[in-house]
This record gives structure tokens, C-alpha cells and sequence, in this order.
């Protein structure tokens, strides 16, 4: 077998092939999205007189969703839920944006936690200047009502950290540990204090993920695709064309996991578990949760049975006369 070295096919010829890959994806995922809007809608209008339906969807939602779903909140889903929606928002009206950035919608009745009736989170699709693509967001807010606060207070200094830094333009993960503001050095106190294990699904909403700007992502997608299209005029004119693969690594070696003030590391996996599979497959949940129910309740009817039968067989015992024995 040939080595890379020996080969007449480059690494470049290689990563732009699966960047095509990607481009065709992204291209599926814009045209699906459009063609099941409607679909979407008239989901929509039939769930809606289902009493429960997004609860119990939740209820059995799949491992990589269930996992992050602590019992109180699922008691407070369950309990007070009444719409949840996906909606790819940097194509809609018209836009021609990237259909992998998501908003996520929540509805809630009246409750004992928190005062808000609607929580929504965006997650943008996003490429940094070293190559890295993913999903970013910005922290959401929940207003807690008193003693209620699920996250132990995560959320709110995440929040005051986010205000802290928009007004100061300069993110945690450019600045070391020694040199945190206050408020930084408290969240991270909190997060070491606390720990993230069995931590709330609701602490997700303060979920930020990587700092990559819509300009850094705009500059990176640019260059890449001039880059792109160097690389294919010079191998149509014959010529080869050598990357600076040096400059490529430093980039790399700053893009480094940027979650030591991060309170819910896998945020970007939970968004794309609940866009790609909870929200497109929430009938299929719907209907196992149902069927669960009736198993249920057949597994209750058929005990109730059971004991009615002993309690005759009982009866029957107590009113068959007793034999007379034998002098």
C-alpha cells in the first residue's frame, strides 16, 4: 500500500473533498428543513389538543437526552410543560443563513420555580479561524422564584459573567486563571464547589460553548473557500501549491476546550440530540410513552384479576361443607 508520501493525492486534496461532503449535508439538511415546515405546522395543530403530549415526549426521551434530566426536572416538566418547538431561524423568511444554527423554545404554565412563561435558546453554527466547527450560544437567564433555583445559583453567575465580559469585550478563556474578575473566580469556585455531576437539565441554558464571533466565522469561511478555489486553479494549471501547515497548528493549539467556566460541557450535544432526534421524532415518543401506559396498566388490571380469583377460590373454600369423618 502506498504511504501518503508515496501517494500523488494530497491532504489538502483530501480535506477539501470532505468539505464537499459537508457543504452537500449542509445543503440536505436547507432543503429539508423547508420541505417539512408544513409538516411541522400541521404537527403542531394536532398536538396541541393533546392534553401532555411534550411531557410526556420528554418522559421518554432517549438516553443521550434522558441522562441530563434530573427527577426534579422532570417533575417540573411534567407538571407544567405545554409547548416545545425547533426552529431554524437563520433561514426563515427567506434568509439564506446557515440551517444548522437552531432556536430552541420552551412554554411553561404557571409554577412553583420560576417566573418566566417562555425560555428560548439560540446555538449558531459557527467555523473559527483554526478549522474548528460547532454550534456556540450566549446564556439565558431564568428568573428563579425564592429557595427554587435548581441550578444553585450556577445560572445567575454565568449570566453576571456573560454582562461582564459584553461589557468589557474580553471572554474568560483569553484571560488566565490568576487574572479572573471577581465575578469569574466566583463561578469558578462554584463549579469546583459544587460539582457538575447530576447538575440540573436547566443549567444548560447558561450553555456558551466556544468563543468564535459571527465576523471571525464570516473571515474563516472566506478564507477557506479562497483557499479552496487556489488550491483547484493550480492543480487544473498542473502547478502544486504547499500549505503553510506551520501556522495551521499554531491556530489549532489555540483552540483548546474552553469549559473551565463552562457549567454544562456537553450543551452543544444535548442541542443537537434534542434537534435531531427528540424534535422530528416526538410522535414515535409520544406513542411509546402511550403504549408504556397501557402496558401498565394492563400488568395492573391482570394483578387485580389475580387477587379477585384467589379471594373466590377463597370464598368457595369457606362454603364447600366440611366432610364428616369416619366414626
Amino acid at each position: 500500500m502506498a504511504s501518503p508520501a508515496e501517494s500523488s493525492v494530497t491532504y489538502e486534496e483530501l480535506r477539501d473533498l470532505e468539505i464537499e461532503f459537508e457543504d452537500v449535508e449542509t445543503e440536505i439538511i436547507r432543503q429539508q428543513v423547508q420541505l417539512s415546515r408544513p409538516l411541522y405546522e400541521k404537527r403542531e395543530k394536532v398536538v396541541a389538543q393533546i392534553p401532555n403530549f411534550w411531557p410526556l415526549v420528554f418522559e421518554q426521551a432517549p438516553q443521550d437526552i434522558d441522562e441530563y434530566i434530573q427527577p426534579q426536572d422532570s417533575a417540573l416538566l411534567l407538571s407544567t410543560l405545554t409547548s416545545f418547538s425547533v426552529s431554524h431561524f437563520e433561514i426563515e423568511n427567506g434568509g439564506s443563513g446557515d440551517p444548522r444554527s437552531v432556536l430552541f423554545r420552551f412554554e411553561f404554565a404557571e409554577n412553583e420555580y420560576f417566573e418566566d412563561k417562555v425560555l428560548e435558546k439560540k446555538f449558531w453554527s459557527r467555523r473559527s479561524k483554526g478549522g474548528w466547527t460547532g454550534l456556540v450560544s450566549e446564556p439565558v437567564n431564568i428568573k428563579w422564584k425564592k429557595g427554587k433555583d435548581l441550578t444553585s445559583g450556577l445560572l445567575g453567575l454565568v449570566n453576571a459573567v456573560w454582562e461582564e465580559e459584553k461589557a468589557d469585550d474580553k471572554h474568560w478563556s483569553t484571560v488566565k486563571g490568576e487574572n479572573f474578575t471577581d465575578k469569574q473566580k466566583e463561578l469558578r469556585d462554584q463549579i469546583e464547589k459544587i460539582g457538575l455531576g447530576g447538575l440540573s437539565f436547566f443549567a444548560w441554558f447558561g450553555y456558551r460553548g466556544r468563543r468564535v464571533s459571527a465576523k471571525e466565522s464570516e473571515l474563516a469561511i472566506e478564507q477557506l473557500q479562497a483557499k479552496r478555489q487556489a488550491r483547484k486553479a493550480a492543480a487544473e494549471a498542473g502547478k502544486s501549491q504547499k500549505e503553510e501547515e506551520e501556522e495551521d497548528d499554531e491556530e489549532e493549539e489555540e483552540e483548546e476546550d474552553e469549559i473551565e467556566l463552562e457549567i454544562f460541557p456537553d450543551g452543544d450535544s444535548l442541542a443537537l440530540a434534542l434537534s435531531d432526534d427528540l424534535w422530528p421524532g416526538a410522535i414515535k415518543y409520544f406513542t411509546q410513552a402511550q403504549e408504556q401506559e397501557l402496558a401498565s396498566d394492563d400488568d395492573f388490571e391482570d394483578d387485580d384479576d389475580e387477587d379477585a380469583e384467589e379471594e373466590d377460590e377463597d370464598d368457595d373454600a369457606d362454603a364447600r361443607p366440611a366432610k364428616k369423618r369416619k366414626a
